[in-house]
C-alpha cells in the first residue's frame, strides 16, 4: 500500500508532461480542450473531467508507455496451468506480469514507442481499451483479484493533476535544453532518470489563483 499510494501517480503525470514538451501539438491540443470546456476565468474542478476526453486519452497514452509500476504485484498459482498463451505454469508459481513490456509490444499496439493519444479517441485503435484491468494490453493497475484497490482515486488525481497543469501554466524546455532525456530508473516504480525540468508561464486571468 505504501508503495502503490507514494509517488506513482507523480511519476505518470511527469512522463506525460515530458512526452508533451516534446510532442507540442499534443499539448496544445489538450489546452485547446481545456480553454473550451472550462475557460481561463476559473481554475479546473474535478466535475469537468468527464468531458476532457482529450486530457483522458493523454493520461491513458501516458500509462501505456510509461506505467509507474513495470511489474505487477506477485500473483500464486495454487494449481497448474497448462495453458497460458501456449505457456505451462507450475503449481505454487509467484508470476510477475511485465506491464513495461505489454505497452511496448508492437503485437499489441501500433507504433507503441510513439506518444499517440488519439488511439484512444473515438475511431481509434484502442478507442474502447480503458486502465481499470478489463483489457489486458493496459492493465497499469493490475488486473484480476490482485488489482490496485485505488485504481479510480489513482485515475482521477492523475487526469486532475495534469490538466490543472496544462490549464493553468504554459509549458517550455529552458534555452539550451531543446531534448529530453528519457531514461528511465528501473525498480518498484519507473520514474524518469533525469528529473524534468521546465519553464512556466500563467495563462489564466490573475483572479483563477486567487
Amino acid at each position: 500500500m505504501f508503495t502503490a499510494g507514494t509517488d506513482t501517480s507523480s511519476i505518470i503525470v511527469e512522463w506525460a508532461m515530458a512526452e508533451m514538451l516534446q510532442s507540442p501539438s499534443v499539448m496544445a491540443r489538450a489546452q485547446e480542450e481545456l480553454d473550451r470546456v472550462v475557460g481561463r476565468g476559473r481554475q479546473l474542478e474535478e466535475s469537468d473531467l468527464p468531458a476532457l476526453p482529450y486530457l483522458q486519452a493523454v493520461c491513458k497514452e501516458a500509462m501505456q508507455l510509461h506505467p509507474s509500476t513495470p511489474l505487477s504485484l506477485p500473483h500464486f498459482s495454487f494449481d497448474a496451468c497448462d495453458d497460458v498463451d501456449g505457456y505451462r505454469v507450475p503449481a505454487d508459481t509467484r508470476p510477475l506480469v511485465n506491464i513495461w513490456a505489454i505497452g511496448r509490444d508492437p503485437a499489441a499496439w501500433e507504433a507503441p514507442l510513439e506518444f499517440r493519444p488519439e488511439r484512444f479517441l473515438p475511431g481509434g485503435a484502442a478507442e474502447k481499451v480503458d486502465p481499470l484491468g478489463n483489457f489486458f494490453e493496459l492493465i497499469p493497475f493490475g488486473a484480476g483479484r490482485r488489482i490496485c484497490a485505488g485504481k479510480l482515486a489513482g485515475m482521477v488525481f492523475v487526469q486532475y493533476f495534469l490538466g490543472t497543469l496544462l490549464h493553468a501554466f504554459e509549458w517550455r524546455l529552458p534555452e539550451g535544453e531543446e531534448k529530453l532525456d528519457m531514461g528511465e530508473t528501473f525498480g518498484l516504480a519507473l520514474p524518469k532518470a533525469v528529473p524534468l525540468r521546465a519553464v512556466v508561464t500563467p495563462r489564466l486571468v490573475p483572479e483563477a489563483y486567487a
